[in-house]
């Protein structure tokens, strides 16, 4: 996992039939190479990632989850005014993405909003990781429109282009560098742009893995890592950010099949984690968390129930659907239907 702040600290570009892990890996090669020279090296900004509300938020519970009213949703409990998008995060408006002959994304439309859990799911191959690039700014949309807290991006994300949010992306593998050490993983970024002396990351660095349920493991190499530590750690090195900045700034995860590859245990391990350090859960150490809201793609039930609140059915490059995750296994839709109870017969076909 590799955090992505809304400055990014290196021009990226994505070549169509690379993976997304490929493509960093190339990006911070050398920096990795030359990584303990340059520990001592503190002249560079790091964006921070702690979050703060917007100013007209409130942290009550009656007003925690509110959504914008939709003719695809069903029976939502709760119901937004549709004129108030004071706390709009993210939105997208007919996005469209094609690679080649193959469209992906037909028209994709939706809002993020402070302190929300939402999940996107649907069959494979319908787009899902695809949107989150796209919201995280490493793929640019053909056509449409992406609004980071009402500012409309274009492009790709580059250095001073948008500010105000810091986006974090997980992938599905944890992403580590296999010749540093948890801590050096979990420190990257500070060690590499902030002026923090080292004993200042190591300390932070701890308190992130503490905040996850790791504790001990900080001279350990990824490889002496079992798969949900792993997830773990990546998880530790998105929520780190720097004491030292002035600017404070709300951040969204986007978890590209957190649970992937996990047991059942494991799973359920990084579904709690996942909701243990948004603004409404409480971590390991039993601080409140700081991620302003979250996008899980997953195709796993119980992530579905454990770890979201609203979904959003994404099929054929379109959301057929959306709704909170109490009705997901009630929704009359066809598709929905199906997806739910894994029965070959009805409009997904493989």
């Amino acid at each position: 996992m590799v955090s992505l702040p809304s400055t990014l600290l290196f021009p990226l570009t994505i070549q169509n039939g690379d993976s997304l892990c490929t493509t960093l890996a190339a990006v911070y090669g050398k920096a990795v190479n030359s990584f303990s020279n340059k520990q001592s090296k503190k002249h560079r900004k790091v964006a921070c990632a702690c979050v703060a509300p917007p100013r007209n938020w409130k942290s009550d519970e009656s007003s925690a989850i509110k959504f914008n009213g939709s003719s695809k949703s069903e029976h939502l409990s709760v119901v937004r005014d549709t004129e108030d998008d004071s706390d709009v995060l993210i939105e997208c408006r007919e996005v469209y993405k094609s690679f080649g002959e193959k469209k992906i994304l037909n028209g994709v439309s939706f809002k993020i909003r402070h302190g929300e859990a939402v999940g996107i799911i649907g069959p494979s191959g319908t787009g899902k990781s695809t949107v989150l690039k796209i919201i995280a700014g490493l793929l640019a949309p053909d056509k449409g429109e992406v609004y980071i807290r009402g500012r409309k991006r274009a492009g790709l994300i580059s250095d001073e282009e948008i500010s105000g949010l810091r986006i974090g992306l997980v992938f599905q593998s944890a992403a580590l560098f296999d010749s540093l050490t948890v801590r050096e993983n979990v420190g990257f970024l500070l060690y590499e742009n902030s002026n923090m002396s080292d004993n200042q990351i190591s300390e932070l660095v701890k308190e992130c893995l503490a905040a996850v349920g790791l504790k001990g493991v900080e001279d350990r190499l990824p490889s002496e890592l079992s798969g949900g530590m792993k997830k773990r750690v990546a998880l530790a090195r998105s929520i780190l950010y720097d004491i030292t900045n002035d600017s404070i700034e709300p951040e969204v995860l986007l978890y590209d099949e957190p649970t992937a590859g996990l047991d059942p245990i494991a799973s359920t391990v990084v579904e709690d984690l996942i909701r243990s350090v948004h603004i409404k859960g409480r971590d390991a150490v039993g601080k409140p968390g700081k991620i302003a809201s979250y996008v899980v793609v997953t195709h796993q039930h119980s992530t579905i129930k454990r770890a979201i609140d609203r979904l959003l059915f994404l099929h054929k490059g379109k959301i057929v659907w959306e709704g909170m995750t109490r009705e997901f296994t009630t929704s009359t839709n066809p598709i929905v239907q199906q997806f739910a109870t894994g029965s070959l017969d009805g409009p997904i076909k493989y």
